[in-house]
């Protein structure tokens, strides 16, 4: 595999831009979103949004820089979502996951196995082989009316609870600057995803990969969270320096590292959002393995990782169907957001 990281930062502006290509040059963009939000006209807006949609439509990948979420609050939840997963395991499966309906709870390793396929039967044997050697917590709205989060004792996790609802908010924000600046790369009104993108049904997912002997992971199959695609609109994914996020180029299928850079966001194309754009946006498979290191003569380890990401969907009573200036034939029938989101979580979880 040839990969090559590079970053050139341009006098003028102090313009900067890093990118993870392939052999064919496939590129993972950073896009400075500060342009956006200071913009001072539409047209001003738009010449960041073309650059994002270019990039969506590429690669479907894109690092984020100046996009307004501190580097305090971020190590804040990373610290918070650390001291979560050091509670005993009888503590956290008092919190266990139960319904793909609420998708709320805590999920231990080997729980999930993400796969692209959407085959119930296929997807337990795949578990069985080969799962998922990660933990995680899972975080919806708080208002919920029907559905309400798992929260530990505030005693064990002091400040863990009211720390994830206002990073929560804080993402869910972002979302919709993203969103706005995706409707406007794709010729629509700034503000036609707003209405349908208000009602947070997001989820806030905290991930820790503990330590494993690399053995564990050399059989067929066997990854930290195997290949697949994401569910909804964009994936905001906060990565720690450890690494291991591997990005596939649709051109080659070879999977290329998407290095962390410091105080940017990867943030990625789901399933619906794809669907709703008729596939002129992509959403592109990855995957996390496990970079390692030597800890005998013939054994290497994992290191622990921990990553935080925030699924994006829209509301879940949203008719998914082709955006207009799509394509003139849709490439697929029209979905409900709630049916297919919770379809695809049904599949996944044991």
């Amino acid at each position: 595999m040839l990969f090559r990281a590079s970053v050139h930062v341009r006098s003028s502006g102090l313009r900067k831009r890093c990118f993870a290509s392939a052999a064919a040059g496939f590129r993972i963009p950073v896009i400075d979103f500060s342009r956006f939000r200071a913009a001072r006209s539409l047209a001003e807006k738009k010449e960041t949004a073309n650059e994002i949609v270019s990039a969506f439509k590429n690669s479907g990948f894109i690092y984020v820089s100046n996009h307004g979420i501190s580097e305090d609050t971020v190590s804040n939840v990373f610290r918070k979502s650390a001291a979560f997963f050091k509670l005993p395991e009888g503590v956290k499966a008092q919190l266990a996951w139960e319904d793909p309906r609420s998708n709320r709870g805590y999920v231990q390793i080997g729980r999930e196995r993400v796969t692209q396929s959407a085959n119930a039967a296929e997807i337990s044997a795949l578990r069985e082989k080969a799962p998922d050697f990660k933990e995680t917590m899972e975080i919806g709205r708080d208002w919920d009316s029907e559905w309400k989060n798992q929260w530990p004792k505030e005693s064990d996790v002091p400040g863990f609870n009211k720390t994830m609802l206002d990073f929560f908010q804080t993402c869910h924000n972002l979302h919709v600057e993203m969103m706005q600046s995706v409707a406007l790369g794709l010729d629509l009104s700034q503000d036609f995803f707003d209405s349908k993108i208000d009602q947070q049904c997001h989820n806030l997912r905290l991930l820790s990969y503990p330590p494993i002997k690399r053995a564990f992971l050399d059989g067929d199959g066997q990854a930290r969270a195997g290949a697949h695609s994401d569910y909804g609109t964009l994936t905001l994914l906060f990565q720690a320096q450890v690494g291991g996020l591997e990005v596939m180029d649709p051109q080659s299928g070879v999977f290329v590292p998407a290095t962390p850079i410091p105080g940017t966001i990867v943030i990625n194309v789901g399933d619906l959002l794809a669907r709703w754009s008729n596939d002129v946006l992509r959403s592109t498979l990855h995957r996390v393995v496990a970079p390692a290191k030597m800890i005998s003569s013939t054994e290497t380890i994992t290191p622990a990782r921990q990553s935080i990401a925030f699924f994006s969907n829209p509301n879940f009573d949203t008719l998914i169907e082709c955006l207009p200036n799509c394509g003139k034939k849709a490439r697929y029938p029209p979905v409900n957001t709630e049916t297919y989101i919770v379809g695809r979580l049904a599949a996944t979880y044991m």
